[in-house]
Formats: C-alpha cells, structure tokens, sequence
C-alpha cells in the first residue's frame, strides 16, 4: 500500500514498518502529508481542539483526483502532481479520459470512511495546484441538510483552504459569488440553477478553472436536456465535474460516467471493514406487509400537499410522482406502529447482551 496498490498488511510488523518508513516518510510523499492532509476541528460542544490526519485511502484519492481535474479542465500540466514517487494510485489507471473532456471522474468511498474529509483535502489540494490558476469550487448537494452539513464541515477546518467558505443562500447570491475572476469556494444546492419563469439560464463565467464538486454524484445530474443539470451547464459551460458518492455506482448505468467519467478511486465496505475505519454490517430480514385502506385514497393529495409545504419547489414537484405512492404506502401509519415496536424490542434484547447504539434509516424523513 505504499503507493495505493494493493492491501495494507495485516499482522506482520515488519511489513508494516516497511510502509511506515517507506511509504509515509519517503520525503516527498511526508512533505506533501505534512501540507495538504492534516486539519483541525473544533467540537462544537466541549470547545477540544482535534487534531484529523488523514486515512491512506483518502491520501492517494485526492492525489489522483487532482491528477485527473488538471487533465479533465484543459489547464496546463505542467505542475501536476510534482515528480509523485514511482507507482501511481491504482485506481487512478482506470480513467483514462481525454484532456479537457471535463470530467474527472468519481470517487467512491464507502459510507463511514470518512468522505466529508476526503471532499476537503481534495479541494485544499486543489487550490494550491500551481496548474489550475486558483480555481473557483462550487461545492453541490442537491438538499438544504446536505447543503447545511457539509458547508459546516468545510467551515470548521477553513484553515486548510486558505479562505473563508461561502454558502449561497439564493438564486441571486449565487450568480454574485461565481461573478468572480478566480477564487472562491461556493456552496450551493442544484436547485439554486434553476432559472427566473420566463428565463433561460445566463452563462455565468465561461472559465475552465471552475469546479464543481457533487456530493452524492449518483443523483440530481442526469436532467442534461431540460432540468437543473442542465441549467447549470449553461451556466458554467466550461467548468470541470468530480463526483464524490458513499454509495458504487452500478455497471449498467451509464449515466453518471457520461457526466463525470469513470472511477477515481474505489474504497468499498469490504477494505474499510478491513482496516476497521468501518464496523461490518449484518442484515437479518423482518418483514412488515404493505397495505393502504382503499376510502384514504382521496385524502392523500391533501397530506401530500401538507407533508411537503416546506419543500422547494423543483424537489415537491418531483415528490409528487410514483414515488411518492409508494411511500405513502411504506409510511402507513399502521405498518410505522409494528416497525417502532419490533425497533425497540430488537434493540432491548441486543442491549441486554451488549452496550452499543442504534440508527434508523427510513425511506423518507418524514417516515
């Protein structure tokens, strides 16, 4: 694993002193360490200052994501990656993109390992590359909690990009923090593309140094002939794209390698259970039956309209499709009631054997 290929040794120590000394302290490699991958964050509660390194995954990612952004933007290439030791991040072979074909590409680490922070020393690096002339990343999510979340994450360990983070909070805000001639580190949601009734979408800079960083690259991007995404490439015709997802993308969608291009970097559940940066996951199969009352049919526009009064607009409309059924569906509250009761019983059975916590993932946040 010195040099990202391969798995990280399990027992032996002197192998693993090998990639110590061979690896993280080769000179160049440290020094980069040193600069680029190490942040600090301040808990919000107790005010303790800590001190976050970052993971081997996350390390030779970022290095090939800068890589492939300098080669995806058309800038020069002449800085990129400064005589990197000899073995490049193999995830980072199976690109193979065209320069200034815009896309990076996506980076894949599984939920858990730490993408958030990943996302940051990315654009830290990124910054810093000589080759992309201080770029402006626009930093995209595609909800307001996604939005909120990692805005703050950016906003707590700004000192590693060198500028104060900045969160659009309207259409027109936007358009104003991208009117700039380089610079900048500007978060938004997709939504926030959306053009004035009556509008078509302006060019707002026509700069190949803009970039702009998905998070969740799965999602909200493929609308290319009349939606959001669509909206935003008119917007930054020239701007290059990096995904970031907790999630793989599958073999037969083509969708989100024609937006951003193939793999970057792969870090699945299997390597993050390895290395213990992750706990493995068990699946033990419940079922709880479908059902709806056939007289509450005509009352769901009604709660649709209700359960989603504080939605934006783009977001309630497409709610209110297939989609949408099927989780009134799931959400029954009947079926909710033998859920919450099977949760707790389960979780007070596990509890008297060991001490642990608990989450939910639900289909909806309203469920």
């Amino acid at each position: 694993m010195i040099n990202g290929e391969g798995d990280v040794p399990k027992t032996a120590l002197a192998l693993e002193l090998e990639v110590l000394v061979h690896g993280v302290f080769e000179r160049q490699r440290f020094l980069d360490l040193l600069q680029h991958f190490i942040v600090f964050e301040e808990n919000p509660d107790t005010g303790a200052i800590h001190k976050i390194i970052t993971g081997y995954h996350q390390f030779h990612a970022v290095n090939a994501a800068i890589e492939e952004t300098v080669r995806a933007s058309g800038m020069s290439e002449s800085s990129v990656l400064r005589e990197e030791p000899p073995g490049r991040h193999w995830a980072g072979k199976m690109h193979g993109g065209k320069p200034g074909d815009r896309r990076a590409g996506v980076v894949w680490h599984t939920q858990g390992s730490g993408k958030s922070f990943t996302m940051l020393f990315f654009a830290a690096r990124v910054i810093r590359e000589a080759a992309m002339q201080n770029p402006t990343l626009v930093v995209l999510t595609d909800r307001n909690d996604l939005d909120d979340q990692l805005f703050g994450q950016f906003q707590r360990c700004a000192d590693i990009l060198g500028q104060t983070p900045v969160q659009a909070a309207s259409r027109d805000k936007l358009r104003e923090l991208l009117a700039v001639a380089s610079g900048g580190v500007v978060f938004t949601t997709i939504q926030k593309f959306l053009p004035e009734k009556g509008e078509k979408m302006p060019c707002l800079s026509e700069r190949r140094n803009i970039i702009v960083i998905a998070d969740e690259a799965h999602r909200s991007q493929y609308d290319l002939i009349d939606g959001l995404a669509r909206h935003m490439r008119d917007a930054l015709p020239d701007a290059s794209f990096i995904g970031f997802t907790g999630t793989p993308i599958e073999k037969t969608d083509a969708n989100t390698r024609a937006v951003f291009g193939d793999y970057i970097s792969i870090y699945d559940i299997q390597r993050a259970v390895a290395d213990k940066a992750t706990v493995p996951i068990y699946y033990e199969s419940r079922i709880a039956k479908l059902g709806l009352n056939a007289s509450e049919l005509p009352k769901l526009d009604a709660e649709f309209e209700e359960i989603t009064e504080g939605e934006e607009l783009t977001k309630k409309e497409k709610l209110k499709t297939k989609w949408a059924a099927l989780e009134a569906l799931v959400g029954d509250p009947k079926r909710i009631a033998l859920i919450a009761a099977d949760l707790v019983a389960h979780f007070e059975k596990r509890t008297e054997a060991m001490d642990g916590k608990a989450m939910v993932v639900c289909m909806s946040r309203r469920i």
